[in-house]
C-alpha cells in the first residue's frame, strides 16, 4: 500500500515540482525496501508485482554456497551484479543484500527532458526507470561494473542516439554509464556505481538529411581524397626549390586523409559499426587524433615560416632545416596523442556518439574544439608577427630580393592554408540551425585536400612545369625515371 501510494503520480507542469515528487517516491521505496531485508545465512529473496513497481530483493549470507549468483529479472529490465564479491569484501562475515526496483510510471515525474545535453536533440525515454540499492550493506562498493539490459517501451529509431542515465538529484547524466550493446529490443548498460537508471534516445529536432545530401557528401568527401592523393605524391615526387620544407605539409595531407578516409569508410558502414559500441569508441578516438594532428601540424608550419622569415638575411642562399624531420614528427603527432590520451582519461564515456565521434554531453566536444581555438589563435598571432617582419625585411633591404619575394609567396599561401583548413571548424559551431551552413561546412571540410592541391601545386609554376613535363613525356611514349 504504502509503495502503491507513493508511486501515484501527481499533475504538474512545474519541473521543480515534478523533480521533488519524484526524489520523494525515490527515497520512500529504498527505506520501505530495505525493511525486507533479513539476517539470513544461506540465502533469502523477496519480490512482487505492484501497479507502479515490481521489486526483487535478494539476501545472501556467509554459507551461501553458489558461486554465481542468480540474475535479477523483472518484466522490462534484469540486473547482473557481483553480490557474493560484495559480501567477501563485506564486513559482517560476508553477508549483502541487492534491491532491484522497476518503476512503470516514474517517467512522468523524472522526464526523458531533465537529460540536459549541448545539441537541440528529442528525448524519448526507450525503457522503464530502475532502481538498484545495497540495503542494509556495510561496504556498497561494487567489485564489477553492473550490467542492466532494458527491453525498449518504444519504437526504437535506427538514427537516434541511446544514452544509458542515471538520476542525481536533478537530472539525468551519462557519468560512469555506458552503452554496450543494442539492437531493436534491447539494450545492455554498463555502469560502475548503484543508483536510478534509465535508458534515453535523442533524436533529431529537424528532419533527416535527404538523400541528396548524402550523395552531395559522398561525392564531395571521395573528390577531395583524390585531391589530397594528388598532392601527396606531388610532394614526393617533384623537385622542389632550395630551402622549401614540406614536411609540415605532407603530414598535414596524411592526417586529414586518413581522418577523412577514416569517416568515409565509417558513415558508409555505421549500421554495421553502430551496435559494436567498442568499435565506435575507437573509430571515434582515431578521428580525434587525426584532427588534431592536423592543427598540429598547421601550426609547426606557422611556426617554420616565422623563423624563416625573422632569419630571412641569414637563408637567402642555404638550403637549411631550422628543426630535424624526426623532431618535427615526435611533436606533430605526440601532442595530439598527449590530448586524446588525457581525454580518454578524463571521460572515458565521450567517445562514440551515434556517428561515432565525440559525444556533446557535458561539454566533451570542447576536447575537440579547445586545441583547435587555441591553435588558431595562436597561428594568427605569428602571422601578425611574420607581417611585421616582413614589413621590416622590405625597409631594410637586407634580403634578396628573390628570396624576399617568395618568402612572401610562402606567407601568403600558408595564410590561406590557415584561412581554408582552420576556419571551416568555426562554422561548425552554428551548422545545427541551418541545413545552409551545414552544407557549406561539409563543401569547405571535405574539400580541403582541393585547397591544399590548388595553393602548393598547381599555383607553383616550377611544378606546373614539371607536370607538363612528365606529360609531354608520356604522351611522346617515354617514362621519365624521375619528375626534373
Amino acid at each position: 500500500m504504502a509503495l502503491n501510494t507513493s508511486a501515484v503520480v501527481l499533475p504538474s507542469t512545474d519541473s521543480k515540482e515534478l523533480v521533488a515528487n519524484g526524489n520523494r517516491v525515490l527515497q520512500a521505496s529504498e527505506k520501505l525496501l530495505s525493511a525486507l531485508v533479513k539476517p539470513t545465512e544461506t540465502s533469502d529473496n523477496v519480490s512482487f508485482t505492484l501497479d507502479t513497481v515490481e521489486v526483487k530483493v535478494f539476501s545472501i549470507g556467509p554459507k551461501f554456497a553458489s558461486e554465481q549468483f542468480p540474475q535479477l529479472d523483472t518484466k522490462t529490465a534484469s540486473m547482473d551484479i557481483d553480490l557474493i564479491g560484495i559480501a567477501k569484501s563485506n564486513e559482517e562475515k560476508g553477508t549483502a543484500a541487492v534491491a532491484f526496483m522497476s518503476y512503470t510510471t516514474m517517467e512522468n515525474l523524472l522526464k526523458a527532458d531533465f537529460f540536459n545535453t549541448t545539441n537541440d536533440t528529442i528525448k524519448t525515454m526507450m525503457s522503464t526507470v530502475i532502481s538498484a540499492t545495497l540495503p542494509k550493506t556495510s561496504n556498497t562498493t561494487l567489485t564489477k561494473p553492473v550490467n542492466f539490459t532494458f527491453r525498449h517501451i518504444r519504437e526504437f529509431d535506427p538514427n537516434g542516439s541511446l544514452s544509458c542515465v542515471y538520476w542525481n538529484i536533478s537530472e539525468w547524466i551519462v557519468d560512469g554509464c555506458s552503452v554496450l550493446n543494442s539492437n531493436s529490443s534491447h539494450t545492455v548498460c554498463s555502469c560502475v556505481h548503484l543508483s536510478t537508471f534509465a535508458l534515453i534516445m535523442q533524436t533529431s529536432s529537424s528532419p533527416p538529411p535527404s538523400d541528396l545530401l548524402d550523395l552531395l557528401g559522398l561525392v564531395c568527401v571521395i573528390v577531395g581524397l583524390v585531391f589530397f592523393s594528388l598532392a601527396l605524391l606531388s610532394f614526393a615526387l617533384c623537385q622542389w626549390s632550395p630551402g622549401v620544407n614540406n614536411v609540415a605539409r605532407i603530414n598535414i595531407c596524411i592526417s586529414l586523409l586518413s581522418a577523412h578516409l577514416l569517416f568515409l569508410l565509417t558513415q558508409q558502414f555505421l549500421s554495421l559499426i553502430r551496435p559494436q559500441q567498442v568499435l565506435c569508441v575507437v573509430i571515434a578516438g582515431l578521428l580525434h587524433f587525426f584532427f588534431l594532428s592536423a592543427f598540429v601540424w598547421m601550426f609547426i608550419e606557422a611556426v617554420l615560416l616565422f623563423i624563416c622569415v625573422k632569419n630571412l638575411s641569414q637563408i637567402s642562399s642555404k638550403k637549411k632545416e631550422v628543426l630535424s624531420s624526426g623532431f618535427l614528427c615526435v611533436i606533430g603527432y605526440v601532442l595530439a596523442m598527449v590530448v586524446v590520451c588525457v581525454s580518454i582519461g578524463l571521460v572515458p564515456e565521450g567517445y562514440g556518439s551515434e556517428h561515432c565521434w565525440i559525444k556533446y554531453d557535458k561539454g566533451f566536444i570542447w576536447s575537440f574544439l579547445g586545441p583547435v581555438c587555441v591553435i588558431l589563435a595562436l597561428n594568427l598571432i605569428l602571422f601578425i608577427r611574420i607581417v611585421i617582419y616582413l614589413n621590416s625585411a622590405l625597409s631594410k633591404l637586407n634580403a634578396e630580393i628573390s628570396q624576399l619575394k617568395q618568402t612572401k609567396v610562402m606567407v601568403f599561401k600558408t595564410l590561406v592554408q590557415f584561412v581554408v583548413l582552420g576556419c571551416p571548424w568555426i562554422l561548425g559551431f552554428f551548422t545545427n540551425s541551418s541545413e545552409v551552413l551545414e552544407i557549406v561546412f561539409l563543401i569547405l571540410n571535405s574539400q580541403q585536400g582541393t585547397f591544399i592541391f590548388l595553393i602548393y601545386c598547381l599555383l607553383n609554376n616550377e611544378i606546373r612545369q614539371q607536370y607538363w613535363k612528365c606529360f609531354t613525356f608520356l604522351c611522346s611514349g617515354h617514362k621519365p625515371s624521375k619528375i626534373n
